[in-house]
């Protein structure tokens, strides 16, 4: 089993567990919301491209609501655990496109209730994720008002993004990915000219 995989199978369990009207971190979205946004993700090709590209996301909007409405929330699970069809880009791709999005939205369902603690990932998910973090980063920071440098706790640099006022971002590699996704419920130090800071942290993040 990949690190994907293993990471797909905690989100449906934290799923089954918390019920499908459970609050998640994405605005306006139950686990059942989120559950429908997985399974067109990975199965309805014509609604995908709206997940990125804004002006096509009505229509994708629009197709989520419907399964969202249409299928039961043990359907959405079931069709969520077995990952993507053999018709699905992502079904070559899992083991890359896919581990940074189930534990993003892992700990959307995790992180949207009080009392939240940071999980301790094994040591094979934490490098995979590290790894995908610079790519990320550069692509879902592009429209900082200041130049952000992000560090683990022992002082690696991951990357550096943008321009002018230097603000540094520090925490585990999964804390960071969290915070460049666009996911304020983090543990990070910042560290930088408090305007810069502030205005770093209101800007948009994520695709």
């Amino acid at each position: 089993m990949t690190a994907a995989q293993r990471e797909r199978a905690a989100l449906v369990q934290t799923m089954i567990a918390v019920g499908p009207d459970a609050p998640t971190l994405c605005e306006g979205w139950t686990t059942k919301d989120l559950a429908a946004h997985l399974v067109i993700r990975e199965r309805r090709m014509d609604a995908t491209p709206g997940i990125m590209v804004s002006l096509l996301a009505g229509y994708t909007e629009k197709v989520q609501d419907k399964v969202a409405r249409s299928k039961s929330w043990e359907d959405l699970l079931r069709l969520v655990s077995s990952g993507p069809p053999i018709y699905s880009p992502f079904k070559l791709l899992d083991p890359v496109a896919n581990l940074g999005e189930m534990f993003i939205h892992h700990e959307d369902v995790r992180r949207a209730v009080d009392g939240w603690q940071p999980r301790v990932l094994d040591p094979s998910t934490s490098g995979l994720l590290r790894r995908q973090l610079g790519l990320m980063s550069r692509l879902m920071l592009n429209k900082m008002p200041a130049q952000v440098v992000l560090l683990t706790p022992d002082g690696e640099q991951i990357a550096r993004v943008g321009r002018g006022d230097t603000v540094t971002i520090t925490g585990d590699p999964q804390e960071l990915l969290l915070f460049v996704a666009g996911r304020d419920a983090v543990r990070l130090e910042f560290d930088g000219d408090p305007q810069a800071v502030a205005a770093v942290r209101s800007a948009p993040r994520g695709l």
